[in-house]
């Protein structure tokens, strides 16, 4: 018998908390729920689920707090959730190493479409490993080495390499990148896979113009390149 997808909630709001549960089971979820962040820390570590559903504002350690906490030993996924006019949460929480973010209120299928892109993601990964000039991604390890020396990437970072890398010489749009690694539609509006996208060239020594390994196509998308 296949296993479900374990997925913890940390959500100190109990009527949201008891709808998502009850929706995400319906769809074939293992839902636990917890309502402190430092319940949430200690949840994630004792036994880590699939993905975890976060919310920012908690009592005993906030969201941010959280990610802090467990980002370097857990490898699963974390989908924080924001209220409307806090923006800079979500910019912030991707830093810190959530993976997406959701704007509260939260609805339902749009939260079962996020959920089961990033697990998408993770079966996507094998133990591949790729190797483009002087970077080395591995993709079961989650790693990149260049010229030999670790660079630490956020998973949300990680996948966006491994996703052009993989995809090499294929231009990427926009559109297929945020369908690919949040599964919604491009709204023209969205500018998250710009910051990543900017954020890995930094990380990668890819930053001056003209870029080497990550270029933009002009009206077309991302293009990586693997043979320099």
């Amino acid at each position: 018998m296949e296993s479900r997808p374990q997925i913890l909630l940390v959500e100190d709001d109990a009527r949201l908390a008891g709808l998502v549960t009850a929706f995400l089971t319906t769809q074939g979820f293992e839902v636990r729920a917890v309502a402190d962040g430092r319940a949430g820390i200690a949840a994630i570590l004792a036994e880590p689920p699939d993905c975890v559903i976060l919310d920012m504002l908690l009592p005993g350690a906030d969201g941010l707090e959280v990610c802090r906490a467990v980002r370097g030993r857990y490898r699963g996924f974390i989908l924080v959730l924001t209220a409307q006019d806090e923006d800079i949460h979500e910019v912030v929480a991707l830093d810190t190493g959530a993976d997406d973010y959701l704007a509260k209120p939260v609805r339902p299928q749009v939260l079962l479409a996020r959920l089961r892109a990033l697990l998408r993601r993770g079966a996507r990964l094998s133990d591949a490993c790729i190797l483009a000039g002087d970077l080395a991604i591995d993709g079961d390890r989650r790693t990149v080495h260049r010229a030999g020396v670790p660079v630490a990437l956020t998973d949300a970072e990680f996948d966006l390499l491994w996703l052009l890398a993989t995809r090499a010489p294929a231009v990427l749009s926009r559109d297929e990148l945020v369908a690919e690694l949040r599964g919604i539609e491009f709204d023209g509006l969205d500018r998250s896979i710009d910051m990543r996208v900017s954020k890995l060239r930094r990380k990668l020594g890819d930053d001056q113009a003209p870029h080497r390994r990550i270029r933009t196509v002009r009206g077309r998308g991302y293009l990586f390149v693997k043979d320099r």
